[in-house]
């Protein structure tokens, strides 16, 4: 039995039947015993062969619509992201805000950078002053002074700032502020620094129209000089620099603009309306609103601490030290700024006792021309309330061992 390929199963041309060929699987050429059914294979194909190619066929139909229905649901799931996120965005009042920002939907072309934030000023609830029991004892000698003193028109306040024990002698009435009206400023400066509107490394230039004579070392520069903010702060107080101050009112952009700033503190008797110095004394303050503004920065109020405690820093500083330092005791630590022209001096500070007490004291002695009778009084205003506020400590009686 001869066999032959299925598919060259035809005679040649000449009519000799050609030599048989080995009947191939995948192009190779295999034994017939190792074809199933040997010669018994017919010119049809398989039929498992059909089934092989349809069934390839069904599965790749398969796959492909596996394939499309993922991305159909892929399409509409994106869609239904869309339309959410634009309900939210549309629903939060904050996302509303920076609704233009945020135009690229969910996939932004450019990776959103976070930009630095600028601290802002200090907004909180207003400390108030919570005044407590009034010492009386104090203020009749306090009023002793004054009655003794003719011509002289005495402002106190002094308040205790964990009891709210206090004294107020005129503290409502208006008095010239002189160079008492730095304080205020000082606050202001420092608010925008803690609101980043003022660098404490920032130059600032003295200008011809800024000079002021009087106190002062500045003014004696040539104009053009550049100072760092800070440094210009610090003279204002410490030396108690005219030009210095009026290089900051003119940086913190102008009276008016620090009058409406003293006014958002509650400060309605304290109003600036000249540069420095202000000789005709029409700068004007109180003294409850002093050391009601010395209270609130002192609690933290107003400043950030940071600045709190670079205030009083400077205000410890204060080189004039001959009125309320000179009634208290050595021991005892105060932040102050005098204030000093022909119809008034006076003096408001933060003063440490020793015994741990913290008390805010102002004095304004109104007074005839250049009345050194004012200093005085001052001096001894602020020792009898030292003397209040820090009672002298009885010492202790020895104890006596007993005999043996």
């Amino acid at each position: 039995m001869v066999v032959r390929d299925i598919s060259n199963d035809q005679p040649s041309s000449s009519g000799t039947p050609t030599s048989p060929r080995l009947p191939t699987v995948q192009g190779r050429p295999v034994a017939p015993s190792s074809v199933p059914g040997g010669a018994r294979n017919s010119s049809k194909p398989p039929a498992n062969r059909r089934s092989t190619r349809t069934g390839g066929r069904a599965r790749s139909s398969r796959s492909s619509a596996v394939v499309l229905y993922g991305i159909r649901l892929l399409i509409l799931g994106v869609g239904v992201g869309v339309i959410v996120g634009s309900l939210l965005s549309a629903w939060d009042p904050a996302t509303r805000a920076t609704a233009g920002s945020s135009q690229a939907g969910f996939f932004p072309s450019s990776p959103t950078r976070t930009q630095p934030t600028v601290s802002s000023p200090i907004v909180s609830t207003p400390v108030e002053l919570k005044l407590g029991e009034e010492l009386t004892a104090l203020k009749t000698e306090v009023q002793a002074l004054t009655a003794q003193n003719s011509g002289l028109t005495a402002g106190v306040f002094f308040v205790d700032l964990d009891t709210g024990a206090y004294i107020d002698l005129n503290g409502d009435s208006t008095f010239s502020a002189a160079s008492m009206i730095k304080v205020p400023i000082l606050v202001a400066f420092l608010q925008d620094v803690d609101a980043g509107k003022i660098r404490l490394d920032e130059m600032l230039t003295m200008r011809p129209d800024l000079i002021g004579s009087g106190s002062g070392v500045i003014q004696y520069r040539t104009p053009g000089t550049q100072f760092t903010a800070l440094e210009i702060a610090t003279k204002m107080i410490v030396i108690s620099d005219n030009t210095a101050t009026n290089m900051l009112i003119d940086r913190l952009g102008g009276i008016a603009a620090l009058n409406q700033r003293f006014q958002s503190w509650g400060l309605t008797g304290t109003l600036v309306y000249n540069l420095l110095p202000d000789l005709e004394g029409t700068n004007v303050t109180r003294p409850k609103e002093l050391a009601t503004l010395m209270f609130r920065v002192s609690q933290g109020d107003l400043l950030s601490i940071r600045s709190r405690d670079r205030m009083l820093d400077i205000m410890r500083r204060t080189e004039t030290d001959t009125l309320l330092p000179r009634g208290l005791d050595d021991n005892a630590t105060i932040s102050h700024k005098t204030g000093d022209i022909g119809s008034m001096v006076g003096d408001v500070g933060v003063i440490d006792a020793p015994n741990g007490k913290r008390y805010v004291a102002v004095a304004m002695v109104k007074r005839p021309h250049n009345d050194s009778r004012a200093q005085e009084m001052i001096r001894r205003i602020s020792r009898a309330a030292y003397q209040a506020y820090n009672p002298p400590v009885a010492p202790a009686k020895p104890v006596r061992s007993p005999s043996l």
